[in-house]
């Protein structure tokens, strides 16, 4: 899998979820009192190292190479993780336990945050070492935080689309009952209507959370705790349950990734598709897509307006345990300019933490669907945001893919999603 999601495949484009192996343990400096190693080093400048899985678009090393250029007494070494998310995670974990001061700025998943600051891992970046976030996207701060404080500086985002075929759909639907009443059409024309990401990976966490969020419910509650036995959440799961028990979802789409869907939309076989913006670029230039020249993009539907995306992308974050803090700082800063924002769009495909970018006429003449995109993430919810997360999201996942399935009700397997949470986070 990928280290991140690209708005636009830069190479190939593989499966880009994100899956987590189970939690490391180990404690470190007190970072959310801002004791300990969080109040050492804070003035310290010097060459620093930066952490982040394979640079597959090559746009790390091109902007080290500025840096180092205009900072040749601080300059960046880039350590090159693999592709794969839970080794990237593993490494951390095992630099962090080992207090590692090579490990100066590292790469976050919006889904490691609270894990690694809750653990004392990660600089606060409040008073003295605050960062300026005046033109942000929200959602991608409250990704970068833990209990109020920000641990990280959003570096890129994103955010769940919907993928619709604009010569059978020529308005798409802006709710989820208006999309279910569409799939008549899908009938008519003997292909499936809805699909996702189903099968029982990461994957399925973002699609059902993304679910319960649109119909106005909560995975978690504000202070972390399970909040799945409401009403809103039962709402939200029954939507793709029963959508599966009619076919409304087709059932072999209980075995799809990212990928898999991908490919049956562009085949001409789904009506419409949930899926991340890199979708777009090679549903319209790969030769064998069926969509290439009726393909329509808008914002996921939600119960009464655009639903709630799961949100995606990644953070910098600096370690409690740098020597070299000042530094470390001031390269936050640079991976969050302007400048930096535009090139990580352009050359990378990555999209922008910045609200003005997705405005930006020049980027939206390259990507056409950034002001789709802004919808999304600006309605985005963080996939649950908790220290215990591997437990959480193997929770939902086995649960929800019951439900989905029809081998468990709706309401017995929040329950047990539910009983679940609350014994693994405890």
């Amino acid at each position: 899998m990928k280290t991140r999601k690209y708005l636009l495949p830069v190479a190939a484009a593989g499966v880009l979820a994100l899956s987590l192996s189970a939690c490391g343990g180990g404690g470190g400096g007190s970072s959310s009192t801002g004791g300990g190693d969080a109040a050492a080093n804070l003035d310290g400048r010097g060459p620093i190292t930066y952490v982040q899985g394979k640079d597959n678009s090559n746009v790390v090393r091109p902007l080290i190479d500025k840096w180092n250029a205009a900072h040749p007494n601080e300059k960046v070494t880039f350590k090159e993780q693999t592709d794969q998310a839970d080794q990237q995670h593993d490494d951390l974990v095992q630099h962090f336990q080992a207090k590692d001061t090579n490990y100066d700025v590292v790469s976050v998943d919006v889904v490691w945050t609270a894990e690694f600051a809750a653990k004392g891992w990660l600089q606060p970046l409040k008073d003295k070492m605050a960062l300026d976030t005046a033109g942000m996207l929200k959602p991608t701060l409250d990704a970068a935080s833990y209990k109020g404080t920000l641990y990280a500086a959003p570096e890129s985002s994103d955010g769940g689309i919907l993928y619709y075929r604009k010569d059978l759909v020529p308005t798409p639907p802006k709710t989820w009952d208006e999309m279910m009443s569409m799939c008549s059409i899908a009938k008519t024309n003997n292909i499936g209507c809805y699909s996702g990401q189903f099968s029982k990976y990461e994957g399925l966490t973002v699609n059902a959370s993304e679910a319960i969020n649109s119909a106005g419910g909560s995975v978690l509650d504000k202070d972390g705790k399970p909040s799945l036995n409401t009403d809103a959440a039962k709402a939200g799961l029954a939507n793709l349950a029963k959508a599966y028990a009619d076919g409304n979802i087709p059932k072999e789409a209980i075995t799809y990734k990212e990928e898999e869907s991908r490919q049956a939309f562009q085949d001409g076989k789904l009506l419409f598709l949930r899926n991340w913006p890199y979708v777009y670029n090679l549903a319209v230039t790969e030769g064998s897509s069926k969509v290439k020249d009726v393909l329509g993009m808008t914002a996921l539907p939600g119960k009464s307006g655009p639903g709630a995306s799961s949100l995606g992308g990644h953070s910098a974050g600096m370690s409690v345990y740098s020597k070299n803090k000042a530094t470390a700082l001031d390269f936050l800063k640079f991976l969050t300019t302007e400048e930096t924002q535009k090139f990580f769009a352009t050359q990378g495909s990555l999209a922008p933490v910045l609200t003005k970018l997705y405005d930006d006429q020049a980027l939206v003449a390259k990507l056409p669907y950034l002001p789709v995109l802004k919808t999304s993430i600006e309605n985005a919810v963080p996939r649950p945001v908790t220290p215990f997360y591997p437990a959480v999201t193997k929770a939902i996942q086995d649960n929800a893919y019951s439900a989905i399935k029809g081998e468990k009700a709706v309401d017995a397997a929040l329950s047990d999603m539910q009983k679940s949470i609350e014994t693994q986070s405890k």
